[in-house]
């Protein structure tokens, strides 16, 4: 067990924890002597979560780190045994280990639909069966991820607590609060994460600690005391305005006789714009103009949208139900699909063009607009082909393309792991914050608005588009 800190604990995830069916297709390539084909398969998706114009890319970490622990107990191989698997395709499990590569782009990335952010390459056996726990964790973190990022936008530079550990599904908490700190959250309330992690970690009061003294002035008065510079008090409890906020205000003040400063007050219902403008107005004729105002209640980036515009004082939104949920999308509809075997390029035809995947094993790289520097589109091209191309070409139609010759580039993907080895040296939490808020600032405007986002470009090389249009031709005929 790794005790330091900002080292995430290492959490046995059972290599069972997949679908039925990749058990099945697994064996299948055991028994017809596939197995060992080299296969490359590639994790995207194909729209945006929220009705927005990117998503936050999370959940590498904790995925790549099954990959490589993913060993099998001698009662999972026999419960497999019980559902009639052979016992020499056990035999071979049991000594499995993954023996690919991992190329990806890194937590925090800005990522769009379509690109191949995560690619496993290595043997069938192997391959197939990280598809289940590899897209639970990836979907579910990209999608928190990226709802953070859309809160933390939303507040204008104030600042986002994750609040979400009692209202998660389940297991589900510890990823959603990583998650949160990829997409930019100042903090958590969550304790096991900061211990594991090495994040501010911090929360107010509940109801329950008021109504467990004869009084609300009473409560707030053995919280400061226990708390002198760090007491956030609830004022809802009883009435906002003509108790709690009084009581707070007398609080205060005796704090400031002892030398210590109250750090800040909670609404957690009501009309927030207008309370917090009378809290404001009444803490600073009491000279507590330090005294920050944080609030909570089924708060998303609309609501805190139109707090700031409506100028409600607010310093904190604690953020619970909706940030870590994914509210109002129930998941990302990532894929993991097979583009390559054998070192053939192979495609996947569907009835709708948005699920007709791009084949080959690719590099993924972003252009830079040569006037402001910030980005401009996307290109994909083939790992072993022309990867200078000097036009991108959209991936359906021949006669929409861009000029991209001369323009600043940089292959965004990095590799992660080699011939089973860690290769990559992950960031901390809190360096992985930071550095997603860099790259965010670098995507135009239009396409972070909440309305009708302008859509960021994915271009294709020419050799690409045509190899494409090529297996599309082929197998539909």
């Amino acid at each position: 067990m790794d005790e330091r800190r900002g080292q995430a604990y290492h959490r046995r995830f059972s290599p069972l924890y997949t679908d039925y069916y990749e058990y099945s297709m697994t064996q299948g390539y055991y028994l017809s002597g596939k197995g060992r084909d080299e296969a490359v398969f590639d994790i995207c998706y194909r729209q945006n979560p929220y009705g927005g114009g990117y998503a936050i890319a999370a959940g590498l970490r904790d995925a790549v780190e099954y990959v490589l622990n993913m060993r099998f107990t001698s009662e999972e191989l026999g419960y497999l045994s019980l559902l009639g698997y052979k016992d020499d395709f056990l035999q071979v499990l049991e000594k499995m280990r993954f023996t690919g590569d991992i190329t990806a782009v890194p937590e925090g990335e800005v990522i769009f639909p379509g690109e191949p952010i995560i690619s496993v390459k290595g043997p069938l056996i192997e391959t197939q069966l990280l598809e289940g726990l590899i897209l639970s964790m990836v979907n579910f973190q990209t999608l928190i991820a990226t709802k953070a990022r859309r809160m933390v936008c939303a507040a204008k530079g104030r600042s986002i607590v994750d609040f979400g550990l009692r209202r998660a599904q389940g297991d589900g908490g510890m990823g959603a609060s990583r998650a949160c700190f990829v997409g930019g959250v100042a903090s958590t309330s969550n304790v096991l994460l900061a211990f594991e992690e090495g994040v501010p970690v911090g929360g107010t009061m509940a109801h329950s600690w008021i109504q467990s003294f004869d009084s609300e002035l009473e409560a707030f008065r053995a919280y400061a005391q226990m708390h002198p510079d760090d007491s956030v008090l609830l004022l809802d409890t009883y009435d906002t305005l003509r108790q709690g906020l009084p009581n707070a205000v007398i609080v205060g003040k005796e704090l400031e006789k002892q030398g210590h400063h109250l750090q800040g007050v909670r609404l957690d219902s009501g009309d927030l714009a207008y309370l917090s403008k009378k809290v404001r107005a009444v803490l600073d004729e009491h000279g507590l103009d330090y005294v920050k105002i944080s609030v909570s209640n089924q708060l998303d980036e609309y609501v805190i949208e139109s707090l700031v515009d409506q100028g409600a004082p607010i310093d904190m939104f604690g953020v619970g139900t909706r940030l870590v949920t994914g509210y109002s999308d129930g998941a990302l509809d990532g894929v993991y699909k097979m583009v390559q075997l054998k070192g053939r390029p192979i495609i996947k035809i569907s009835e709708n063009p948005a699920k007709i995947n791009i084949p080959g094993e690719k590099e993924l790289y972003r252009y830079y607009d040569a006037g402001d520097g910030l980005w401009l589109l996307d290109g994909l091209c083939l790992a072993r082909g022309d990867n200078e191309p000097t036009v991108l070409m959209h991936p359906d139609f021949d006669y929409k393309k861009t000029e991209v010759a001369g323009l600043k580039r940089e292959k965004i993907r990095k590799e992660i792991v080699k011939n089973g080895e860690l290769v990559y040296t992950f960031p901390t939490l809190l360096e992985t914050r930071t550095w997603s808020a860099q790259r965010f600032s670098l995507l135009y405007g239009e396409h972070k608005r909440f309305a009708n986002p302008h859509a960021y470009h994915i271009g294709v090389s020419r050799e690409l588009f045509d190899l494409r249009r090529s297996l599309i031709e082929t197998r539909s005929s």
